[in-house]
């Protein structure tokens, strides 16, 4: 009997194995782990380009344009019809006209505007300063340093010339994309950039200086933090500068439709230049 016991040992521990394994498998499968559905990233939504203010009624061309590169010759013809052509040689700089068009309006109503890229030749000389100290100031003298810029502004014909504007228009929209407003619309840039010009202040007296080593800014500080063409404009004098605004509204009845925008045009942040 004794010898017996240790298999009655291992078919008891056999049986019992057995049992559990039974009861296990039919015991239902514990319930998964719900699954975490990770959404995917949500795709950037694109800001919509922002509404064409002036919109001008550009006709299509009767033959192709020339691209911006190859512009020039044909428009400085046409410009040196319009304004004359021993002012065209000597007042206007006749390379990437257009590129320089468009970057001089986009900087205008800005602190800056690099004379580098301006379309017409800085007049020669120095600025002509009256007195000194508390009483240095621009004379009307100095005007006469911008009168053949005068002389070929009284003689334009605006609504031609926004004529030959609006012809060109697709070339002069592209060099503005290409500075940098994909989504940017030029002639609204021109627009309040002839807004902020027609705002200059007309000055009783002529404006006080500071001088700054061999720069001067104005002694003013409301006129020392206009806009780089509001300050062109005072340095010309009272009497050419009126001449500009006339010749500016103008041009602005022949390329806007609607009346001026807000005054926060001139700084909106919808446009971000690379340049």
């Amino acid at each position: 009997m004794n010898d017996k016991k240790p298999w009655r040992v291992v078919a008891v521990l056999l049986a019992v194995a057995g049992a559990g394994a039974y009861f296990w498998l039919r015991q239902p499968p514990p319930p998964e782990a719900p699954l975490s559905v990770v959404a995917p990233p949500a795709a950037p939504v694109a800001a919509p380009p922002p509404p064409i203010l002036y919109p001008l009624d550009v006709q299509p061309p009767a033959q192709p344009l020339p691209s911006i590169d190859a512009s020039d010759a044909p428009l400085a013809q046409l410009l040196a019809g319009l304004l004359g052509g021993k002012p065209w040689r000597t007042l206007f700089i006749p390379e990437a006209i257009i590129r320089r068009v468009v970057a001089t309006v986009d900087n205008l109503p800005r602190q800056d505007a690099p004379v580098k890229l301006w379309p017409v030749r800085p007049a020669g000389g120095w600025l002509a300063t009256a007195g000194e100290g508390e009483t240095l100031s621009i004379p009307p003298e100095n005007a006469r340093r911008y009168a053949n810029y005068a002389a070929v502004l009284r003689a334009a014909d605006m609504a031609a010339l926004a004529k030959l504007y609006r012809d060109f228009y697709p070339v002069f929209q592209q060099a503005y994309v290409e500075l940098g407003y994909p989504q940017g619309y030029f002639n609204d840039r021109l627009i309040v950039a002839i807004d902020d010009l027609l705002a200059t202040p007309e000055p009783t007296v002529p404006p006080r200086l500071v001088q700054e080593k061999v720069r001067y800014r104005f002694a003013d500080p409301d006129l020392d933090g206009r806009s780089a063409g509001q300050k062109i404009l005072l340095r010309i004098g009272v009497e050419q500068a009126r001449l500009a605004k006339q010749k500016l509204a103008e041009l602005r009845r022949a390329v806007a439709r609607q009346p001026s925008s807000s005054p926060n045009a001139i700084n909106d942040e919808r446009r971000s230049p690379t340049t």
